[in-house]
């Protein structure tokens, strides 16, 4: 079942023309990190949570980017965040931001926000009704 297997970490040039409306595998899912330490088993496991989470409307995404940062530095508190940006074809870019106090819930909180917000777009493009010709009304005075 391809829909639960992770993004991708970088996708050759020729392939990147052909993104949008491909499976789970092909969509490229860019990792940033500013202020905080992920090692490769956490970028591999927000890979994997980007594929369970999204991977069944991967046919509409087209790349996925995921900025993780400490807000706080080394001051403390809810500091953690973790912001994930969904660019869709032919729709607007859905964009969610989770803080926490660690990372793990910042990750965790992003991901469902974001599927949440990427069902509900997918969902009013699927329900949209097709552009019907247009009568025109006589006007009341007329």
């Amino acid at each position: 079942m391809t829909k639960r297997i992770s993004f991708a970490d970088r996708l050759p040039k020729a392939l990147k023309r052909t993104a949008g409306r491909t499976d789970a595998p092909q969509v490229p899912a860019n990792i940033r990190v500013f202020g905080v330490d992920l090692d490769p088993e956490q970028r591999a496991s927000i890979r994997k949570g980007l594929g369970a989470k999204l991977g069944k409307y991967a046919t509409s995404i087209e790349r996925v980017s995921v900025r993780v940062s400490d807000a706080n530095g080394p001051r403390g508190g809810v500091d953690k965040v973790c912001r994930i940006k969904v660019v869709l074809s032919g729709l607007p870019s859905v964009i969610f931001e989770s803080r926490a106090a660690s990372l793990k819930p910042a990750i965790d909180g992003a991901l469902a926000g974001t599927e949440r917000a990427v069902r509900g777009s997918v969902r009013r493009r699927h329900m949209k009704p097709k552009k019907a010709a247009t009568r025109a009304r006589p006007h009341p005075g007329d």
